[in-house]
């Protein structure tokens, strides 16, 4: 049986690395921001295990605040968000003739197509940055 620090280092160095994969280029949608939270908290519950009930007495499972309290690292979103903006940083240091900086910041050509338009990586990093506290700025102005 594993001690609960392996676990949590098992987590941290080897299951976060291999999900969070090129997270920095990802448009995530809200469904997939709840779908990465129960994916993580699901991880540390089978971490922590159940607790005895203070006035039961009976075995229950953790809710999530006291995940947040147990594991006081970031949360996976948290987590995805910081690298998007330093990726960010990175493409609005490159050079206009670089590909990577062409392809998220040019404007595609011809018609969109009908109905809402999907949201793009640089919507994400506004929202990211509107929750930094950088409200109204423009993230390459920024970088």
């Amino acid at each position: 049986m594993l001690s609960k620090n392996l676990k949590i280092k098992i987590y941290r160095n080897i299951i976060l690395p291999v999900v969070l994969c090129g997270c920095e280029t990802w448009s995530l949608t809200l469904r997939e921001e709840h779908r990465l939270r129960v994916f993580e908290n699901r991880v540390l519950r089978r971490v922590f295990g159940h607790r005895r009930g203070e006035v039961t007495g009976e075995w229950r499972k953790l809710r999530n605040e006291e995940l947040n309290d147990l594991y006081c690292s970031p949360s996976i979103v948290q987590v995805i968000k910081s690298r998007r903006i330093r990726w960010a940083e990175r493409v609005a240091r490159m050079v206009d003739r670089r590909c990577v900086f062409r392809v998220l910041v040019g404007k595609p050509e011809g018609k969109s197509p009908l109905g809402r338009p999907r949201r793009k990586w640089d919507d994400n990093i506004k929202m990211d940055l509107q929750e930094v506290l950088c409200r109204g700025m423009d993230w390459i102005d920024m970088a």
